[in-house]
């Protein structure tokens, strides 16, 4: 039997976006423009603006903005955006603590029996 070429099977997956983004294209900011944007991120999630905040703290990757993001919808029970969040700050702690929840519902599926 031939091993797939793995470049081949993956490559549509691989250009499409991913379930967690890891990259955009550079956004090109000094320090005022980043910290203006950074206030204004602030003002607005305090103001209850979240998705407004959230795609500024994504552009200047502000870690303290995306880990209060992330809080915001982990108090929610959005785990995977909360995830998406953890994993964009980059906060591996917090990351990791939801890939160990989300893995143990797997295995809760997995291990479940048939018929119930």
């Amino acid at each position: 039997m031939a091993v797939p070429d793995t470049d081949k099977v993956f490559r549509k997956e691989l250009a499409s976006p991913g379930f967690v983004k890891t990259s955009a294209p550079a956004v090109e900011l000094d320090r005022a423009q980043r910290s203006a944007l950074i206030r204004k991120g602030n003002e607005l999630f305090n103001h209850g603006a979240v998705d407004q905040a959230k795609r500024i703290f994504i552009t200047t990757k502000y870690s303290d903005g995306l880990i209060r993001v992330g809080d915001y919808h982990l108090k929610r029970n959005e785990h995977l955006e909360a995830f998406r969040m953890y994993w964009l700050a980059p906060d591996r702690r917090k990351s990791d603590a939801l890939i160990e929840r989300m893995a143990a519902v797997v295995r809760g599926w997995i291990e479940e029996p048939e018929g119930e």
